[in-house]
Parts: C-alpha cells; structure tokens; sequence
C-alpha cells in the first residue's frame, strides 16, 4: 500500500501523528527502530508501550526498515527526542529524493551545538529543501484519543505550512500556520526546562501564585532569547509559546512537571528519569539553554536557577527565595 508521508519515530508522540494522519484521511507509515516493539505493534495495532489506548486505523502502515518506510513518500515527518534528531538525518540524507518535503515535531535544542532543529536540518541535508515544524500545546495520549487539540506549523513557504495544516486537520484535530520557525522552535525547546520549575515550586508547596509568577516571568525569558535569535515577539503569545508553556507547567500528564515533582520529594535525578521511564526533554534541555543564553547574552534567571538545580546542586527553595530578592526594576525591558 502507498503511503504518502513517512512519521519516523515510535514513541508516544510519533504514534500520536500517525493515528492522526491516518484518521485525517492521510495514508501514513510509521517507522520505529526496536524491530521487536514495531513486530509487537503490527501483530497487536496498537503502541502498547507508549500509548496504550489508542488503537491504529486500519490503514496506518508500520515498518522497521528506514529505507523502506520513506520510500516513494511525499513527506517524512521525524518525530523523535531531540539527542536523535542529527543521527536520524544523517542516516536520512542518502535516503530521500530532493523532492520529499521534510517536517518535524523534534522540539529543544541540540545539546552539543545549541542549535535549533531547523539549523541541524540545513546542516545537514542542505539548502532547497521544503521544511517544517509542528508545535504546540498537545499531549499524546489526548491526540491519540481524538480529544480536541490545536497546534502550529510553521515553514518559510506558506504553501507547505498551508497544506500540511489541511492534511493533519479533522474535526478533533485543528492546525495553525507561521512562518516563523525561530519563534515556534524556541517556545518548544524553553518550556520544558521551565515546566521542570513549575514541577519544583509546586512539589515545595509555594503554592499557585509562585506557580504563574514562574510561567508569567519565564514567558518573558523565553520571548527575550527568542526576539535575540531573529524570532517575532507575536510568535510567543500564540501556541506554540504561551499555550504550550502553560500545558507544560500546569498537567500532571507532562513528563518535565513530574520530574520537578519528583525531585521535589527528594528523588535523586537518575530515580526520577526511570520512574518515568521516557525520555525528559527538558534535564538536557536545561544544560543547552544555558549555554545559548551565555553565548547571546541574554539574561534568563530562571532558566539559569533551574540549571542550578538539576546540575549544580543548588537547593530549590533556596533558588526560588533568591528570585525573589532580585533588584527592583521595570516588568518589561
């Protein structure tokens, strides 16, 4: 059977896009690397591992083999941790046709480098390509459920963003347009290191008002580095920055906030990572994001607390107390 886009990446969330597409009307094939878990997900039609109760369409394809699952596609969406987002396009590279179009849903900045996923993107695959992002305020397991949802997708070709956003759409499932890619990666990548935040203050008992104070003030740190990266302040206010940033900090179904949880109750940073048992986005996020706002200057103190935190030893209540104390100055600089 043809399928027309390739969703690479069988975790909870990659699973999530290709129940979606197929439920859209989208002929879909998702791919994972664990031969075993894409044998146990075609036998069983449903991604027991990570999402467990959202059975497949009929017609979503699965498959093991990369050159397979992208071959004779339109589009390839990669929908995997952002650590995996170069090796994956490396591996890509010698795989796809110009003419495939390339989106992703890989949020965060790349560790080692500090770059967003779009800069990995041309790096290593090249100018001339159409690409794209999806972002935004969307748990797996409520997609996968056909709950209602909204999302962005932002490309420098309005004509891609256009219709990516009519083949993803359904009634339960409505996608927005950008061109501002910046924007709608920074807001991915900032949110979850502050979700882990919102995690801590609530896991100490600080209570609601230091909860918005983080996700107000955090709103504006994350606006600041993204205006410094070339991103539209506009972008921020929409989904993918403000929606996303509150889901984030505010749903016990967000993996970041129960890690902050949970070193709030005095688990070590390992225990909390295997409690969970996926991977936290916004632990190797934090490291990253501090090293992007050294190098352009901008100042993110609660981002740079929240490092303290999970890397320096720095106790939480004491890192929250501190903000507080921070000298007098205007709410917008």
């Amino acid at each position: 059977m043809h399928a027309d886009i390739a969703i690479l990446g069988a975790g909870s969330w990659g699973t999530a896009l290709a129940i979606q597409c197929s439920r859209a009307g989208r002929p879909a094939r998702l791919w994972g690397r664990d031969r075993a878990h894409v044998a146990a997900m075609r036998r069983e039609r449903v991604n027991r591992r990570y999402l467990p109760d959202a059975p497949f369409p009929d017609s979503l394809q699965l498959s093991d083999d990369l050159a397979a699952a992208v071959q004779d596609v339109d589009d390839t969406l990669v929908a995997v941790p952002s650590h995996a987002f170069r090796s994956l396009l490396m591996e890509l590279r010698p795989l796809l046709s110009p003419a495939v179009r390339l989106c992703w849903a890989t949020k965060g900045f790349e560790l080692d480098t500090g770059k967003l996923p779009n800069e990995v993107a041309h790096e290593v695959l090249g100018a001339g390509r159409s690409v794209a992002v999806l972002s935004g305020p969307t748990f797996a397991r409520e997609v996968g459920a056909g709950l209602p949802t909204a999302m962005t997708i932002a490309s420098s070709e309005p004509d891609y963003a256009d219709r990516l956003a009519r083949d993803l759409s359904s009634p339960t499932f409505r996608a927005y347009t950008s061109n501002d890619i910046t924007g709608v990666e920074v807001g991915g990548a900032v949110k979850n290191v502050l979700a882990i935040g919102a995690g801590l203050c609530d896991g100490l008992g600080f209570g609601a008002n230091t909860r918005i104070a983080l996700i107000t003030r955090g709103l504006v740190e994350m606006v600041r580095l993204g205006v410094a990266l070339g991103a539209r302040r506009e972008t921020f206010m929409g989904l993918a920055g403000l929606g996303d940033l509150v889901l984030t900090c505010t749903d016990d179904h967000s993996r970041n906030r129960s890690f902050g949880l949970a070193l709030a109750r005095g688990r070590s940073v390992d225990a909390a990572l295997a409690d969970i048992g996926q991977v936290v986005e916004g632990y190797p996020a934090a490291r990253a994001l501090r090293r992007v706002a050294l190098r352009q200057q901008v100042t993110m103190p609660i981002a740079e607390g929240i490092y303290g935190v999970l890397y320096e030893g720095m106790p939480a209540e004491q890192v929250v107390r501190g903000m507080m104390l921070r000298p007098i100055k205007p709410e917008f600089d």
